[in-house]
């Protein structure tokens, strides 16, 4: 038997196209990278477009730890029709309208969405309830009620207000927003109450994910860019050490502490590195050796790649 081609070890950073679901974008690049280790840090809903962190081979194992980062968007929220998603792919459950909103109703309300919030997931997530995804339950005809949990929306930026007409004659005002928020942050979510809080109901009408963590859309490749280059044996992967030094915090042992760390031995925790969460671990010639957090004053491994 031929031996499996090993697929590269790192990040691909895609700018994913719409119509396509998180995991369809996954088996392309098992294509491309001629590998089945392959997985994604935060799923794109296929209506989103944007960026998509790819892990392969060994950097699937960060992934993880990558999808807790904070994320940016670009969207567009249209205020006056509620949908049964809570974005342009549901239908219409109800066009109030919205036109002439009171002058300072719209940035107050955007006012109330930014910062610590409490957001109640939209009904058609992929939230597991009794083992089975909400948004199964909902194509299944069930009512379901998601609990609310905590979220932070570090920026909600109002760039332009435009008044028009649906499709159905409802008039409208779509408003063109960027977002910064926390892992688990549903934009859509966002939409539905603001609309909500408004009185006139609202839903998503385009989404552009522009950033997870340090890795940005400048950096992304179309899926066409990615299978061109891989037809020339070149598929832009970002080696496992630029993407970790460029995600977490860098820890730099020396021979001694790189050898018992790749060991697993749980050696005292370094005065020199303040960190809540993940570190990156760097041996003397820069290799990377694992991700570990803090535990009590010791360094409790979180996985190791030496």
């Amino acid at each position: 038997m031929a031996e499996r081609r090993k697929g590269p070890d790192g990040l691909v950073i895609v700018d994913k196209p719409s119509g396509l679901t998180s995991h369809d974008v996954v088996g392309r690049l098992r294509r491309l990278a001629r590998t089945r280790r392959v997985g994604h840090a935060g799923t794109l809903d296929p209506m989103a477009t944007g960026v998509l962190v790819i892990g392969v081979e060994k950097a699937t194992r960060l992934l993880g730890h990558l999808a807790l980062t904070e994320k940016e968007y670009v969207a567009t929220i249209r205020l006056g029709q509620t949908t049964v998603t809570d974005d342009a792919e549901g239908d219409i459950v109800e066009s109030a309208g919205a036109a002439d909103l009171p002058p300072g109703a719209l940035d107050a309300e955007i006012a109330e969405l930014t910062g610590d919030i409490m957001q109640v997931p939209s009904k058609v997530s992929a939230i597991k309830v009794d083992g089975k995804r909400a948004y199964k339950r909902v194509l299944d005809g069930e009512d379901v009620e998601l609990p609310a949990r905590p979220v932070t929306v570090y920026a909600f930026a109002l760039h332009e207000a435009r008044e028009g007409r649906a499709g159905d004659g409802t008039p409208v005002t779509d408003l063109d927003v960027t977002v910064e928020c926390s892992s688990g942050t549903y934009i859509r979510a966002l939409a539905r109450d603001l609309g909500a809080a408004l009185g006139v109901g609202g839903h998503l009408t385009a989404l552009r994910r522009t950033r997870v963590g340090p890795y940005g859309i400048d950096g992304a490749r179309t899926l066409e860019q990615l299978e061109e280059a891989a037809e020339a044996g070149e598929l832009p992967v970002l080696p496992l050490a630029d993407a970790a030094a460029a995600a977490f915090p860098r820890w730099d042992v020396d021979a001694e502490q790189a050898r018992l760390l790749s060991h697993g031995v749980r050696i005292a925790w370094p005065a020199e590195v303040e960190s809540e969460g993940p570190v990156g671990v760097f041996g003397p010639d820069g290799a990377f050796l694992a991700l570990v957090e803090r535990q009590g004053e010791k360094v409790k491994s979180l996985a190791v790649f030496a």
